[in-house]
């Protein structure tokens, strides 16, 4: 195996999960083995995933590597923002007060409800009638 130092962190935003993989290197980010463009196709996911590297200044610091799983696009590109910031932490403890600060760090925890028995969804009950 290489000696390459990696910085591995997970991230999770609502149901989705990013296994995010920091390697010292030009600036390159591949999200399930492809590009990021071509992954996050609304200009507002690839800010969003993108965010604590520009924060921090090390958008050609370092190479990016992702799985994501679960949940939506948008979800999947927040839990992208975690992990970075996570692994950006592992790899220079210095930045925790930048990211802490703008909230990156701070997992978000909803999730879907579930739907209970006797019951038309989650909350969404039948019609009572009364004859």
């Amino acid at each position: 195996m290489s000696d390459v130092v990696k910085y591995i962190a997970v991230g999770r935003r609502k149901e989705s999960v990013a296994r995010v993989h920091l390697i010292p290197g030009s600036g390159d980010i591949t999200v399930n083995k492809r590009p990021y463009d071509a992954y996050f196709l609304r200009e507002t996911d690839r800010i969003i995933g993108k965010q604590p590297l520009v924060l921090t200044n090390t958008t050609t610091k370092y190479d990016v590597r992702a799985n994501l799983s679960g949940g939506g696009l948008t979800g999947q590109a927040g839990a992208l923002r975690h992990g970075i910031s996570r692994a950006l932490i592992s790899a220079e403890p210095d930045l925790k007060d930048m990211l802490r600060k703008y909230g990156y760090l701070t997992r978000d925890p909803r999730m879907k409800e579930r739907k209970k028995y006797g019951q038309k969804g989650a909350r969404k009950r039948f019609q009572w009638t009364k004859r």
